[in-house]
């Protein structure tokens, strides 16, 4: 067989490396044209290489997590039908003057030992079996986590050593179970039990899980991970917490809705805030070059949309979103966020972003400190709405209230400014006629 080198393509312009983040075959496996070999990653489009022609696996050229540039061999394939095994080597005749060896002699079928056969030996009569042992008595096994079962003045089965150290800690070893052979007590069982203390020993039935689990990261979780880390190490983060009263927010978000059409979430009217607000604080929506020392302030608001996958955060951004109407906004951050989910966004879906927002919806909590998606300078943190008492100067009454946490880049965004970002959404989401007016 032919060995058939298969080496990393070419993925795209201006793509030098890309990173390996899974294998769909192993060494052995036999292989179609066409078929999947692994996938690959760069920046946040992950790409899948195929076979080009059919054959066996015979080596893989990276572990996944690797980073390996265009040109470099990913791996190999036996491809059969081009070059045949060598035949194996025939034995030279024999010839038949050389001496056939100490004790042969030659004969018409064969070698034969010069030596007659011997006669096989009477077996001797097999003596009589050995009637079984009576089995032991079994021990009862020891229970994971507690106390040991042992009889009644049982004494514990354990190493001179252990029984030392236990007499030096002051340990019962009737107490100590063990999970040797027959109930022996070993140093790791001594340990785990002076670990507990007394009366800490588990339920019954109950075991103590020691495995560790392992896991590489790798692909997209790397890539986020990276992330943020240059986030927090190179962004000094202010953080700002408002509360929101959205009564009447959600009483006009239930009168369109029922209207039909896109339905609309709270984030399309949030969406509309942050663009009013925008025009009053306009160096929030801006991205900052920290190795050029450049401030970019972007006239266009395009909003990063903070979404989970399957396979880690993403932020599929919503362009222009001064242009758009409400139901297009929706329309629009369903499109995109979908996308994001399924594995079909565009390189050009997934940058680009001048500010985020990021909700966990019901699950947002009271508060957040959220991580501001580098290089932009402003992000946006929805926390869950709840019905809470609010004093309207002349008694309680039920508000529906939500917070805002939002974080700024305090090296561009001053405190006073932040505050004013944050009131004046504030404002429109407590008035929400005012998200229609135009001046």
């Amino acid at each position: 067989m032919a060995e058939h080198v298969i080496k990393m393509p070419d993925i795209g312009e201006g793509v030098a490396e890309a990173e390996l983040v899974e294998w769909h075959v192993k060494v052995g496996d036999v292989v179609r044209e066409d078929d999947t070999l692994a996938a690959v990653m760069t920046d946040k489009a992950t790409v899948e290489i195929p076979a080009p022609r059919d054959g066996t696996v015979a080596w893989l050229g990276a572990e996944v997590g690797e980073t390996l540039s265009v040109g470099a061999p990913l791996l190999k394939l036996e491809v059969p039908g081009e070059e045949g095994e060598a035949p194996a080597e025939k034995a030279p005749p024999r010839d038949d003057t050389e001496p056939l060896g100490e004790g042969l002699v030659e004969s018409g079928e064969g070698q034969l030992p010069d030596t007659e056969p011997q006669p096989k030996p009477e077996p001797k009569p097999k003596p009589a079996p050995k009637p079984a042992p009576k089995p032991a008595a079994k021990r009862p096994a020891p229970a994971a986590g507690g106390s040991a079962p042992r009889a009644e003045g049982e004494r514990p089965l354990a190493a001179p050593a252990v029984r030392l150290r236990a007499r030096e800690a002051g340990v019962d070893l009737r107490q100590v179970p063990g999970t040797g052979p027959a109930g022996r007590i070993s140093h790791d069982d001594l340990d785990a039990f002076i670990a507990r203390g007394p009366g800490t020993a588990a339920a019954p039935g109950r075991q103590r899980r020691t495995e560790v689990e392992e896991i590489k990261v790798v692909g997209l979780r790397r890539r986020i991970a990276e992330k943020m880390a240059l986030a927090k190490r190179s962004i000094p983060h202010i953080t700002y917490v408002e509360e929101v009263d959205v009564t009447a927010l959600e009483d006009l978000r239930g009168r369109l809705n029922a209207e039909g059409g896109s339905r609309l979430t709270i984030l399309p009217f949030l969406i509309r805030a942050i663009v009013r607000a925008v025009d009053d604080q306009p160096m929030v929506n801006s991205t900052y070059d920290d190795e050029a020392g450049v401030i970019r302030r972007h006239s266009g608001v395009h909003v990063g949309i903070a979404t989970q996958t399957d396979a880690g955060l993403m932020v599929p951004v919503l362009r222009h979103a001064e242009a758009r109407g409400l139901r297009d906004l929706a329309e629009e951050m369903t499109r995109v966020t979908a996308a994001a989910r399924d594995g079909t966004a565009t390189r050009e879906e997934l940058s680009g972003s001048t500010l985020t927002i990021t909700s966990l919806g019901a699950l947002g909590g009271i508060v957040s400190t959220p991580v501001i998606n580098h290089p932009e300078v402003a992000i946006v943190g929805v926390n869950k709405m709840a019905v809470r008492p609010h004093w309207d100067g002349k008694g309680f009454v039920p508000r529906k209230i939500m917070n805002l946490s939002s974080g700024f880049d305090h090296r561009i965004i001053d405190g006073w400014n932040a505050a004013q970002f944050v009131q004046r959404i504030k404002t429109l989401l407590e008035t929400p006629a005012m998200l229609f007016l135009e001046d």
